[in-house]
């Protein structure tokens, strides 16, 4: 069901050929800090965006699994020319990963890697003045599968 909901959600978008008229400030309403619980696995994530300039958006994300820290990432949206991509560097040693700019709407939009293992895709929609739903997903043995985040704007500290 959820995944019919997508499927449709995604038929909205903004056509391909219609990136290049998105721009970096289309991201602005996601500068500030972003917060979610998970009450019954005592986590908390976060992520924190600066406001477009200079081409990009900075951002980091961090996991908290009690009082540890259980995993953090370096994030930034970045527009060369017409294409925006989303690259992610996340702890644990690992190389960056770009994922380019496959759709786009007012408030929601869609990048995506087929190529790296998972997530494939990363999604982001405004909910209201203080709601962000993040979803990745992507294929795994075969299978399609999504992790849903949805965050609340707090107050940064």
């Amino acid at each position: 069901m959820c995944l019919a909901i997508a499927a449709l959600m995604l038929g909205t978008f903004t056509a391909a050929g219609q990136l290049k008229d998105v721009k970096l400030e289309s991201f602005a309403w996601m500068a500030g800090c972003w917060e979610m619980s998970v009450t019954q696995r005592n986590m908390t994530i976060t992520e924190q965006w600066m406001r477009p300039a200079g081409g990009t958006i900075i951002g980091m994300g961090r996991t908290l699994a009690g009082d540890r820290t259980a995993m953090f990432e370096y994030l930034r949206i970045e527009q060369e020319g017409d294409a925006i991509s989303y690259i992610a560097k996340p702890s644990q040693n690992r190389e960056e990963t770009v994922f380019k700019l496959v759709k786009a709407a007012e408030g929601e939009f869609v990048f995506e890697n087929l190529e790296h293992d998972f997530p494939q895709r990363i999604i982001y929609r405004r909910e209201g003045s203080d709601g962000m739903f993040a979803r990745i997903e992507g294929t795994r043995n075969g299978e399609l599968r999504g992790i849903d985040l949805p965050k609340r704007r707090v107050k940064c500290d």
